[in-house]
């Protein structure tokens, strides 16, 4: 039996990268999956993979900055699989890197959207079926920029990300009674195919970024997942409102 077995997950941001690795790993777990995001094609070519693989797995778009895309997402997750005991708040969006005195206010509002609102929201559409379940866990993705390293860090992702780091813990705190637990993950820098590789194209740009990363390399995107799987899964049953730093070392400099 898989560490899911039995549970129902609805992960967000799932139609490429971080977000469908975690449904490909979810799935072989025994967990049924609502693979949210807004592309759609990608989406649906994720659901069919795994559905040849033998997996469970339905996707639904969810724009995670809509209040109604939630509602009917976590209906969507109820309808196919009958219940809801895991979220992943996964989805986010990375601005434009320039200083504070060149961000805009429309770039602001979007990032934060995304970023701080959509957990807000997916937080809010899934207490009432996981109180159903008899408790849940949720995942909140953060990131190292949440905590440290300011100096080389985008001060308007990092806010967003300090908003989901805090937001964990009184969700944690507030939703203990309901057997509700909820969770942040930290990446440091996470070697994807899309946005974090073309961030890094540069020689000289990656050598000073690697210079901050005691371990001398980027993360890989299934070490960060193995510790989503730890959170979401029983194995963290005594675990909530705590920070799982995933960063190389990044932090302790």
């Amino acid at each position: 039996m898989g560490k899911l077995a039995g549970k129902v997950a609805l992960i967000t941001g799932a139609a490429g990268g971080m977000g469908a690795e975690m449904a490909r790993v979810f799935t072989r777990e025994g967990a049924a999956v609502l693979a949210g995001d807004i592309a759609d094609e990608a989406g649906k070519r994720l659901e069919s993979e795994i559905l040849a693989a033998g997996g469970r797995i339905a996707y639904c778009r969810l724009d995670v900055s809509c209040e109604s895309d939630w509602l009917n997402a976590v209906q969507e997750a109820v309808r196919h699989f009958g219940r809801l005991d895991i979220l992943v708040n996964n989805a986010a969006i990375v601005p434009r890197n320039v200083s504070i005195e060149e961000r805009t206010v429309e770039e602001w509002d979007a990032v934060m959207a995304v970023n701080a609102r959509g957990v807000f929201l997916g937080t809010k559409a899934v207490i009432p079926e996981m109180r159903k379940a008899g408790g849940g866990s949720i995942v909140n993705l953060s990131s190292i920029a949440a905590i440290g390293q300011s100096q080389i860090m985008e001060a308007t992702y990092a806010a967003s990300k300090g908003a989901v780091r805090i937001f964990t813990k009184t969700t944690a705190a507030q939703l203990a009674k309901d057997g509700i637990r909820c969770n942040s993950v930290h990446p440091g820098p996470i070697d994807t195919p899309g946005m974090f590789r073309s961030t890094y194209s540069n020689p000289e740009l990656l050598a000073r970024r690697l210079s901050r990363i005691p371990l001398g390399r980027f993360g890989r995107m299934e070490e960060v997942v193995a510790g989503v799987l730890y959170l979401a899964s029983d194995d963290a049953s005594y675990t909530s409102g705590t920070e799982l730093i995933i960063d190389g070392g990044a932090l302790t400099q």
